[in-house]
């Protein structure tokens, strides 16, 4: 099941992607959930597949503006330097730990909508990277069950201003503009992923290839990250983790590649889907 949120006439609401359309599951049910993250917050994903099975669409993908998978997690978990050959183009070592930062629901945008180089920012970055949405709530989760916490997957460009990530060692300011956080297009659910390790990531820009790596080749896996942020902070439903980028980013290229606007970005990974970004410069 590929389930996306939306706005359609000012309403915002969330569905599932069929042949031919989008069956609307806004507030439709016993639950009557009306959004992605209230679903799961009710454990309704078996609820919602018995909706759509046979269902024919009530909306068309071109009559809706789409909305980040999740637009309203409590929680955005993001992973840095969790490829060797990442790690290796930014002349670090390996960590003994993963390096977590930080970003904020109202950084992220939706697919098709556009990036938005901050203003003043002359080294706006692209990094494609795998997002897994937590679908119940763990503290202290076993590495042997972290999968079975997992809702589903989707695809992320935690695009950085490097001018403002490198102010300090702190990355969070460079990570949290309005607008830099694209998620997308769908939440595509565990169920539909036999092992997220064959998964092949790639980020192009204007169809370039800039990144292209398999997802085996994390150097912590989403299940040690799964377990290593339920030690220190409760996953609930919605949270997302978003488990880093690997080596291509555009800030260790000679000559750097910076995104600029007009710039087309894609990070696809294979059936969880192709997340589309044009780049534009943010209001001043």
């Amino acid at each position: 099941m590929h389930l996306i949120s939306f706005k359609q006439a000012g309403s915002s609401g969330f569905g599932a992607i069929v042949a031919g359309g989008v069956v609307d599951l806004t507030g439709k049910g016993p639950m009557a959930p009306r959004s992605v993250l209230q679903a799961l917050e009710m454990n309704l994903l078996d609820d919602l597949r018995a909706q759509v099975k046979g269902s024919a669409p009530d909306l068309t993908l071109a009559a809706l503006t789409l909305l980040p998978v999740v637009p309203d997690p409590r929680k955005i978990l993001c992973i840095g330097l969790n490829y060797v050959d990442h790690v290796a183009e930014t002349k670090r070592e390996i960590a003994q730990y993963p390096t977590v930062f930080t970003r904020f629901a109202d950084s992220q945008t939706a697919h098709g909508t556009p990036l938005l180089r901050p203003v003043g920012c002359i080294r706006f970055d692209f990094e494609g990277e795998l997002a897994v949405i937590i679908g119940r709530s763990g503290r202290h989760i076993p590495r042997s069950e972290a999968l079975s916490y997992i809702a589903g997957y989707s695809c992320y460009n935690d695009a950085s201003a490097r001018d403002w990530q490198k102010h300090t060692s702190q990355f969070t300011p460079g990570k949290n503009f309005p607008g830099t956080g694209g998620f997308g297009p769908a939440l595509v659910t565990a169920d539909e992923i036999q092992d997220y390790r064959d998964l092949e990531l790639v980020t192009r820009i204007n169809g370039e290839i800039m990144q292209h790596a398999s997802l085996h080749q994390l150097i912590f896996s989403i299940e040690d990250l799964i377990a290593y942020c339920s030690n220190f902070t409760q996953l609930s439903p919605g949270d997302v983790i978003v488990t880093g980028t690997p080596g291509g980013v555009g800030d260790r290229r000679d000559p750097p590649r910076y995104l600029a606007p007009g710039d087309r970005v894609e990070v696809e990974i294979g059936p969880i889907g192709c997340l589309t970004n044009t780049v534009a410069d943010a209001p001043a």
